[in-house]
């Protein structure tokens, strides 16, 4: 296959995903309105162009990764409106259904193929090849992308007609918004139980009681250092407002995933939305410690 594709939002994800594709062979034509990150992906060997008409002039895949439902539908605007033959267009944020519909829509009455495909990992699992690519989709668009998806990922699946790849990460992003919180309350037990808490890291992580979240954010905690964030908290509140409302749509009331929607909102309120998720072991520190009953030597 003609191994060109373009990527427009060359951010925490785009960037790594454009670093590990130019390492594989592949000519990445990237565009990014922020300046900075284009320089320093120039200098990664992807070859920047200044708008969204020359990527798809460019390159026949074009993967967008995008920070909010208006630069979304404002690239698909931009590629509709670039006279180009038909592309195949993945789009790789997290949005809503409504949103990604409508990305679709616009860029199907110009002639292009848009494949919901967001991903499962964080900004560091993307550095390391370590994401799982959810494609929804035209089938034949998805074999396609079959090669580019293993040259950024670990693992793809074609999850059927378009949208089925965000209900998917819905279900997965659940787990990562429980499975955080959760960390960081074991973190704290450990910590006031006396145990060194790097031990607790190492034994616990590979256990029945580990997660992945846990032996990636774990050792955030224990060293107390949330950046560069792998994922942003302001980030993940708007995520998480989508997994809500997608709850709600399917008539699932979500009782566990509820119970930590107000950590990730105290986060926001002690002024860590730039830090990485993580950070909810500063809010529990604040908010969950105790004093010991008497008599507890482990107690601190």
């Amino acid at each position: 296959m003609d191994k060109t594709v373009g990527i427009i939002g060359l951010g925490i994800m785009g960037g790594a995903i454009a670093r590990n594709l130019v390492a594989r062979g592949w000519r990445v034509i990237g565009f990014d309105t922020d300046a900075a990150k284009c320089a320093e992906l120039a200098e990664a060997d992807v070859v920047i162009v200044e708008n969204v008409a020359h990527v798809v002039r460019n390159a026949p895949i074009i993967m967008t990764s995008l920070p909010t439902p208006a630069a979304v539908e404002s690239v698909a605007k931009a590629i509709a409106d670039s006279g180009q033959p038909p592309r195949i267009v993945v789009e790789l944020s997290t949005l809503t259904l409504a949103d990604k519909l409508r990305f679709e829509a616009i860029l199907k009455q110009a002639g292009h193929i848009a494949l919901d495909c967001p991903l499962s990992g964080t900004g560091a699992q993307a550095k390391l090849r370590d994401l799982i690519v959810y494609a929804s989709g035209d089938s034949a668009a998805i074999a396609k992308c079959v090669p580019l998806f293993a040259d950024f990922g670990k693992q793809s699946a074609d999850l059927g007609v378009y949208g089925n790849g965000s209900r998917m990460k819905f279900v997965a992003n659940h787990l990562v918004a429980i499975h955080n919180v959760a960390t960081a309350e074991a973190m704290i037990l450990a910590e006031r139980a006396g145990l060194d808490p790097k031990l607790v890291v190492e034994m616990v992580g590979p256990g029945a009681g580990g997660s992945r979240m846990f032996q990636m954010r774990a050792p955030m905690m224990v060293e107390g250092k949330y950046e560069p964030a792998t994922m942003k908290v302001s980030t993940w509140k708007k995520d998480m407002a989508i997994i809500a409302e997608f709850a709600g749509d399917v008539g699932v009331e979500t009782p566990m995933f509820t119970l930590t929607q107000p950590v990730y909102t105290q986060a926001m309120a002690m002024g860590l939305g730039d830090q990485d998720t993580a950070s909810v072991f500063e809010v529990l520190k604040k908010t969950i410690v105790t004093a010991p009953k008497s008599g507890n030597k482990n107690g601190k």
